[in-house]
């Protein structure tokens, strides 16, 4: 009697194991959260409202290198944002983008590397995957603008790391974002 209820234990045991095994492998369900149609109000001092792309790059904070990195981060913006679940450049993004690439046409050595990035929510594969169409995104719109497919690559971080590790939609905003880096060729 003992020796059947072991084998139904263990049988019952097994049986939970391989239902918690395909459980984990499900993804989830994209989460329905409230988008934000406009950058974050408090994001870093590193994506000022660029110039437009037609005006070339001219002020320069005290130290800026033209054609430096901290030249591109302060004077261009080196993040555009998304909102939830989704690749599609914002409005909002346009700017940055048409100044990034003019900047980028104009310093025609540097290279970069565009970051896609996700939120915390939504499983690890999910967001790799979200943040590579969000990096082709900002690839393509800047390949769009004439700058060569040669001298950007992308990578996506998925959620594995946010800007702000804090949980809720302002740091959820923060987190949904294409960085262009730069690479080499910059001053």
């Amino acid at each position: 009697m003992i020796a059947g209820f072991a084998k139904t234990t263990a049988r019952l045991g097994l049986a939970a194991c391989a239902v918690a095994a395909l459980a984990a492998c499900q993804s989830k369900p994209k989460p329905t959260f409230p988008t934000q149609t406009s950058q974050p109000s408090t994001q870093a001092p590193s994506t000022p409202l660029p110039p437009t792309a037609q005006a070339p790059v001219t002020s320069e904070p005290a130290g800026a290198l033209p054609g430096s990195t901290q030249d591109f981060v302060v004077n261009v913006g080196d993040r555009v944002y998304f909102d939830t679940d989704s690749h599609d450049v914002r409005a909002d993004a346009l700017p940055i983008l048409d100044a990034q690439s003019a900047w980028l046409r104009r310093y025609s050595s540097v290279t970069v590397r565009i970051e896609g990035n996700a939120d915390e929510r939504g499983t690890r594969e999910y967001n790799l995957a979200l943040g590579a169409r969000r990096a082709n995104a900002v690839r393509d719109y800047l390949v769009g603008q004439g700058i060569s497919s040669d001298r950007i690559a992308t990578i996506s971080f998925g959620k594995e790391q946010p800007l702000d590790p804090g949980t809720g939609e302002e740091a959820w905003a923060k987190n949904r974002n294409g960085r262009t880096a730069l690479v080499s060729g910059a001053r």
